[in-house]
């Protein structure tokens, strides 16, 4: 049987003449990390925020396969070329080829839900692997060997087939239903022997969807196939079927597909212009040297010794480099480019429009604005401004900011309008491009749009009050909208203060300030409130009801960004609000078997497997109890991230997990995701270098840091001492050295 893993890294060494050390940082990341449990990560080729996801699909649907992939399965049934990566809702699996010989396998029946699978082939993960921009499997069932590899805007396969004598067969099927994506219109045309187009449109999560491609084989097929099926709503389906030759000289076989949003025009001049050959080495070299650029924006030790750690375990600093380029590279899966090479795009208006520079879409923005959106003006500030200019662009083509887009489509997916944070943090740390005004107007305008999701209420009573009904289904989710409005609300004040807009400045300060409007004084607690004033009875902290956003009022108790302070003057005083986080880390109720499938990586009622809980921890330095967020900080880092497929504890979300997790390894993270002032907790690695786009370094080095010691006893800032439980971006862009000397155990505040 042939060894593919070693092959993989074996040809792709071959390729750049790169061997596993700190000039290649690719081997140390696993696309695999997270396709396991609740993680719904996909392994396949993709270049940094690319439009195509070009991954191996098992066409089941549910929860465990939004992906497309899950690790336990066992069969592949094509590879497509879209994909999202760890959310909670499917859809995309665009552009399905799926490389067989005859007699073909092909599954017919219905299992409960399950639809048939159609063709497909068995594979065993012994033979698959996958570093960042290269997937490879063997499909046992035909002894062919695929591999995938991808540019921007394109994705390349080759496949090898056996010298059998078998007919040799590349399906492309347009007609896939999986996970609420369904085909309702389709189309392949011949432009010559080797190049096809056409374009699939769906219905799913992302609303008429619109997908064109253009494809070309590097032989001639010998015949091809097409059947048509037609839909109800007047569209039509399609599945064409290429033979190539059995001949053993011509068992090699590259495919290049481009995708485009705007045209089968605009896919074309994709292709022309990213995969004009077919030399599939060369497109994995440059995936490869891509990918290395991107991950070696931040350095770690070459060992841990190097680092000044020896207390380190070889195994123990190898497991942890590894988990840290896991997540940097999750982190730069999305958004994703959604422009074509001349700047084209589909807007949500249905109007082609043009950029000047680059238009990205797949915003999961409730998760993204937190973690994952203030670690890119870090390691990716070249694309920070085009994002920006993405949402406004999207806002004023679509009459306000998105909450959850793709493919020019608004999903109204969650709560909030968390485009604000991403944009005023990009113009308050001074990314150059963005016009301010513009961006203030689009903001206020989504703030002010009374009609939209009770926030005409909101602006009248100063809350959302429960028993609205207009999210769409049986939640109101009234508190949680609340809280993330009025987080919003502060924003917008920042970004009118920041323009000189002193009324409208003074108009979101105060809406900033409506979080106070839930505190119940007699339980202690932010609580879901009635229209009449009254706050609802029998309330329950633990209770997973309609009125808090995939959490309880445990987890939803800590988000006030923006105003901590205020919250624990509202809790009275630090030593409550102190014993309030101790019991939040602690107290588990008596039946925990009733929790949701979105409360997972639980430590109390601290929920990391979703987003809410994801800056808890770093609050205890507001109380002066850094030695507890240190605690809590490492144990989350050591127990629920982990170098194997269930190595995520909870959905990815577009790279909020994983961006949690580099921030929090370089030693400090957001708890307000914007204006650039990070709190300090615990690093996981004794020394990594961020190189800055401005040319700087900064270093961050942990003295004696292991498994057991990851408390912060003393800190130092270019060799003098720091007395301050925060640094500032505008620090860090200075470059210099943060120096933290850690400790076996718990130590008096530094600051």
């Amino acid at each position: 049987m042939k060894n593919l893993i070693l092959f993989l890294f074996i040809f792709l060494s071959s390729l750049s003449g790169l061997s596993a050390h700190s000039d290649d940082r690719t081997h140390y990341a696993n696309p695999f990390v997270g396709t396991d449990f609740t993680g719904n990560t996909y392994p396949g080729a993709q270049m940094p925020f690319g439009m195509v996801q070009l991954s191996p699909d098992n066409l089941i649907g549910g929860w465990d396969r939004i992906a497309g992939y899950f690790y336990p399965d066992s069969t592949i049934t094509g590879f497509s070329h879209t994909h999202l990566d760890g959310t909670g809702a499917g859809d995309m699996y665009d552009i399905s080829f799926m490389p067989v010989t005859l007699p073909w396998k092909c599954d017919t029946k219905s299992e409960g839900e399950r639809l048939p699978l159609g063709i497909y082939s068995t594979f065993s993960h012994e033979e698959e692997g996958a570093t960042p921009g290269y997937y490879t499997v063997r499909l046992a069932d035909y002894d062919i060997n695929v591999t995938l590899t991808a540019t921007p805007r394109c994705g390349i396969q080759h496949y090898v087939f056996p010298n059998d004598g078998k007919e040799r067969v590349v399906i492309l099927n347009l007609d896939r239903t999986m996970n609420w994506d369904r085909t309702t219109d389709c189309d392949l045309q011949q432009m010559d022997a080797t190049n096809y187009r056409g374009y699939r449109f769906s219905d799913g999560w992302a609303r008429n969807q619109r997908v064109y491609f253009a494809t070309r084989f590097s032989q001639k097929p010998l015949k091809v196939e097409v059947d048509t099926l037609q839909k109800e709503d007047g569209g039509k389906g399609i599945i064409a079927r290429f033979y190539f030759s059995t001949s053993p000289e011509d068992n090699e076989l590259t495919v290049c597909t481009a995708l485009s949003g705007t045209s089968i025009h605009g896919a074309t001049r994709n292709l022309d212009a990213e995969a004009p050959t077919d030399d599939f080495a060369l497109y994995v070299q440059q995936a490869r040297t891509e990918w290395n650029l991107h991950l070696g924006v931040i350095e770690t030790a070459e060992t841990a010794q190097e680092g000044s750690a020896a207390s380190m375990d070889a195994k123990e600093y190898e497991t942890r480099t590894r988990k840290f380029y896991t997540a940097l590279y999750h982190s730069m899966l999305a958004p994703t480019i959604y422009s074509d090479i001349d700047g084209s795009y589909l807007g949500p208006d249905g109007r082609i429009h043009r950029t000047e520079g680059v238009h990205y879409s797949t915003f999961s923005l409730w998760d993204t604005f937190r973690a994952a959106h203030p670690l890119l003006t870090l390691t990716n500030p070249d694309r920070v401004a085009d994002m920006a200019n993405s949402l406004i662009d999207f806002g004023v083509q679509n009459g306000r900011l998105p909450v959850w887009n793709m493919w020019a489509s608004e999903t109204d997916m969650m709560i909030g309008y968390h485009a604000v944070p991403v944009i005023v943090d990009a113009i308050l740390k001074g990314f150059s491009g963005i016009d301010p005004q513009k961006a203030l107007d689009i903001c206020v305008q989504t703030a002010r749009k009374r009609d939209y999701r009770s926030i005409g209420t909101y602006i009248d009573t100063g809350y959302v009050p429960t028993g609205t009904d207009d999210m769409g289904g049986n939640d109101d989710w009234s508190m949680s909208r609340t809280l993330e409005y009025a987080y919003d609300d502060w924003c917008i004040a920042q970004l009118a203060a920041f323009v000189g807009a002193e009324e409208v400045a003074r108009e979101f300060y105060a809406r900033s300030k409506n979080y106070e409007n839930l505190f119940n004084t007699e339980t202690g607690f932010l609580e879901p409130r009635n229209a009449d004033g009254s706050f609802i009875v029998n309330f329950s902290p633990v209770a997973y009801g309609p009125h808090v956003c995939e959490s309880n009022a445990w987890m939803y108790q800590w988000s006030v960004q923006h105003d901590v302070k205020g919250l624990c003057n509202l809790m009275g005083g630090r030593k409550k609000m102190t014993a309030k986080l101790d019991e939040f880390f602690t107290f588990t109720e008596e039946d925990a078997s009733s929790r949701p499938l979105f409360s997972t990586g639980m430590i109390g009622q601290y929920a990391h497997g979703n987003e809410p809980s994801h800056h808890v921890a770093y609050l205890y330095n507001f109380v002066r109890q850094p030695a507890k967020c240190q605690r809590y900080v490492a144990q989350i880092c050591r127990e629920l991230y982990h170098d194997e497929p269930a190595g995520l504890c909870g959905n990815e979300d577009c790279g909020q997990t994983s961006a949690w997790f580099v921030m929090s390894a370089m030693g400090f993270y957001p708890v307000n995701p914007v204006g650039g002032i990070y709190e300090i907790g615990t690093p996981l690695l004794p020394r990594l270098t961020l190189h800055l786009e401005n040319g700087q370094t900064f270093h961050i080095i942990a003295h004696g840091v292991d498994q057991t010691h990851f408390y912060v006893k003393n800190v130092k800032l270019n060799g003098k001492n720091y007395p301050y439980s925060t640094i500032s971006d505008d620090v860090i862009q200075q470059g210099g050295t943060l120096e933290l000397e850690m400790s076996a155990t718990p130590c008096e505040p530094w600051y």
